[in-house]
């Protein structure tokens, strides 16, 4: 029996997740059809694309708006496709801007609404619940203090852990690149994100830090994990411009994650895959001026890093403010992380610095990773939310 569902991911990220998701759906029923929005990842799991929105991700306030004419041309092909298909369910991953406009229609046209990864409304806009109420039927939960938040406010919610530790395991290395690096000691990878926009953000900053590095560690080995080539070009350029040499690579950052001592990122869903290979690392977030006073009043949690969340704030995590002088300040975390509009480039540096040169240092950090990645037992998780969501089909 053919069963279509409409799925949608609108971030490389959510790609992943999606595909991931897709997999274990059809493991249980070969007949799933799926049609909706996703990238590559998605789409070679089976996805019938209506277009590749992981290509238009976007953030903060001003570049939204400047693709507003194009996501209202998605939403316009979402609609009709819902209209011809009539599927069972509409399953959302993250995205809130457009996947509010989505859950909405799909209410309306009397559809079963699922929303898998939910954007991180107890951070950043806990108001939001209102909707979450309205057009979702079920939130399927990825972090253990999600499930009991969207309970007190009234949401159907079943948590399943967090799908990356699944994928992580899943994947297969080329062990040919990563014994390359063997003699290349020590090593930094720099994880500049996966949106053009962090990167225009962030590269600069990174790369200043590693020429502090480089004025204490002459041997520092330094390789760029770029998530697309004319991304890994533009850090290259930047590079050359200032005359320091590392290595840039495109498609290769599982390898790099697993070959490095030391990582310095841009903060967002990496930071998993950084505690699931035990990887010290310091995150960085740089946005605009108006930016980062703008999100100071909305900001509901004293870390912008999961990992950071998950080390020091368990259930209470989503009450926590900025002014909260009960966990260890943003620079002294478990991930020191810096959300900034400045140059922070000398603190990252000394983070950074403490590991590589005291062995010491970087074991005791890896202990607690290596703890915390035990304590939260996600293992299953893809295939928990599967079977519920399949249960649903059949039923």
């Amino acid at each position: 029996m053919s069963r279509t569902i409409f799925i949608s991911a609108g971030e490389p990220s959510g790609d992943q997740h999606g595909a991931a998701l897709l997999k274990a759906l059809r493991r249980r029923d070969a007949g799933i059809s799926a049609i909706g929005f996703g990238g590559p990842k998605m789409m070679e799991a089976g996805l019938q694309a209506l277009a590749d929105l992981t290509a238009h991700a976007v953030m903060w306030f001003s570049r939204p708006l400047a693709q507003l004419r194009q996501f209202w041309r998605f939403y316009r092909m979402a609609v009709e496709s819902l209209r011809e298909h009539r599927p069972q369910v509409v399953i959302l991953i993250d995205f809130p801007g457009f996947h509010w406009h989505l859950a909405k229609a799909a209410k309306k046209l009397g559809i079963t609404v699922f929303y898998y990864g939910l954007p991180q409304l107890w951070a950043w806009a806990p108001w939001r619940v209102k909707k979450l109420r309205r057009w979702v039927d079920h939130t399927f939960a990825w972090l253990p203090f999600e499930a009991p938040w969207l309970e007190h406010h009234g949401c159907r919610v079943t948590y399943v852990g967090h799908p990356f530790f699944d994928e992580a395991a899943s994947h297969t290395f080329d062990s040919t690149f990563v014994a390359r690096f063997q003699g290349s000691r020590p090593l930094l990878v720099l994880l500049p994100g996966s949106r053009d926009q962090e990167v225009s953000a962030s590269a600069s900053l990174m790369l200043r830090t590693v020429q502090r590095l480089r004025e204490a560690i002459p041997s520092l080995h330094v390789a760029v994990a770029a998530f697309r080539p004319e991304q890994a070009k533009r850090v290259q350029n930047l590079a050359e411009d200032i005359q320091l040499p590392l290595e840039v690579f495109a498609g290769k950052t599982p390898e790099l994650i697993r070959a490095a001592d030391c990582c310095l990122a841009v903060s967002g869903s990496v930071s998993l895959e950084l505690l699931y290979h035990e990887k010290p690392t310091v995150i960085v977030y740089r946005i605009g001026r108006l930016a980062y006073h703008v999100q100071s009043w909305f900001r509901r949690v004293k870390y912008i890093t999961l990992v950071n969340l998950l080390k020091y704030g368990g259930e209470q995590a989503a009450y926590l403010s900025p002014r909260d002088h009960n966990t260890p300040d943003p620079e002294n975390a478990l991930f020191p992380e810096f959300l900034t509009y400045r140059d922070c480039s000398r603190q990252m540096a000394d983070c950074l610095q403490r590991w590589l040169i005291d062995t010491a240092a970087q074991e005791e950090v890896i202990k607690e990773l290596r703890q915390l990645k035990t304590s939260l037992a996600w293992e299953g998780a893809v295939d928990r939310a599967a079977e519920a969501i399949h249960g649903f089909l059949v039923q």
